[in-house]
């Protein structure tokens, strides 16, 4: 193959089978979300010393959830006051459920392409200060064999 076909970010469709799967079994769904993360806007002052999140995003918590390929959006009470929160699904660390902590963890944070064409980068094409070898590593798979 000469030219490698860009697919899709996973993460949108592993978030919405967990969120039913978690729903299904009558457990409560919990976003953990990196809270610095481009284009991420949730209250401020919940957010840890880590730079995380963790929203509970079961039916009877939020409103108008819409977990979409592009963008997660709900609106949610923070101690009494409502508040739209947008999550791009790169900045989803995990989800959970909250009762005995099934679920997945995504990992590092994964940007959009429309975050980094935005943060002036095209990602095909390491910044002028940054190394090959820093590249190269940035490109090596996160994945690790379990045995």
């Amino acid at each position: 193959m000469a030219d490698e076909q860009k697919l899709t970010s996973r993460r949108p469709y592993l978030i919405r089978a967990l969120y039913d799967w978690v729903l299904d079994n009558d457990l409560t769904p919990h976003l953990l979300v990196a809270a610095d993360a481009p284009g991420v806007d949730v209250p401020r002052q919940f957010v840890t010393e880590d730079g995380k999140i963790t929203v509970n995003v079961a039916p009877g918590a939020v409103r108008a959830l819409a977990l979409e390929n592009d963008i997660i959006r709900f609106s949610a009470r923070f101690s009494g006051a409502n508040y739209n929160v947008v999550v791009p699904p790169g900045a989803v660390l995990a989800l959970y459920a909250r009762e005995n902590g099934e679920g997945m963890l995504f990992g590092e944070v994964e940007e959009s392409e429309d975050v980094a064409i935005a943060d002036g980068e095209s990602g095909d094409e390491p910044a002028a200060e940054e190394s090959a070898e820093e590249a190269a590593k940035k490109k090596r798979s996160h994945l690790k064999v379990v045995k």
